[in-house]
């Protein structure tokens, strides 16, 4: 089987040890919270799942901003779409936070963010990576709407994944994480495998 993609093993961030993540769970009460927008909770979640790998956590600048001109990070890997964790909302001088799904009644705990930069994206910048990523400015185009409504601060850092959202639970039948996928395959014996991805970006 091929190699997963940036090296020669998937590195999901879903904790899977229980007794780590119930740990991290009860440490995430007591840290500076961030309500997350549907874009960051999404990346979250594909992070988490191995989709993302080899990446350890959201972007900062300079990869935002490479990925988006060159589509390759500024150490080299190719990489199509900005992963990021752009919001509007302050979060201080914290050097850990509890990223908060947006998605789910209550607002529980979807990740355990190490924050190493916390990045302002001028007004220029916002407009390159917006114009590469979808190919238009225009303000009806979805993706466009929608990421220049996220806010300017890009927040960098390793994430630890506790949950995979809502997905399980509403998908049961077909939700799978990266790893799970390659077993089936694998168990399958199959040699040939066509992957089929619709218009939005990942």
């Amino acid at each position: 089987m091929t190699q997963p993609h940036g090296g020669a093993d998937l590195k999901p961030l879903y904790v899977t040890d229980t007794a780590r993540r119930d740990a991290l769970a009860e440490d995430a009460e007591g840290l500076p919270g961030l309500l997350l927008n549907s874009a960051a909770a999404a990346n979250a979640v594909m992070l988490g799942a191995g989709y993302f790998s080899p990446l350890p956590g959201y972007m900062n600048k300079a990869d935002t901003l490479s990925v988006a001109r060159d589509m390759h990070t500024a150490g080299g890997l190719f990489w199509p779409v900005p992963c990021l964790n752009l919001t509007g909302e302050a979060i201080g001088r914290a050097g850990r936070i509890a990223l908060r799904d947006p998605n789910v009644d209550g607002n529980p705990v979807l990740a355990i963010q190490d924050v190493e930069t916390v990045e302002t994206l001028s007004d220029d910048e916002l407009r390159l990576v917006t114009e590469k990523v979808f190919g238009t400015l225009d303000p009806k185009h979805p993706g466009v709407a929608t990421l220049v409504s996220l806010g300017r601060q890009v927040i960098s850092g390793p994430i630890q994944v506790l949950n995979y959202s809502y997905f399980e639970h509403d998908f049961p039948d077909t939700f799978r994480t990266a790893p799970q996928i390659r077993k089936a395959i694998a168990d399958a014996g199959w040699k040939k495998v066509v992957a089929f991805q619709t218009r939005n970006p990942m």
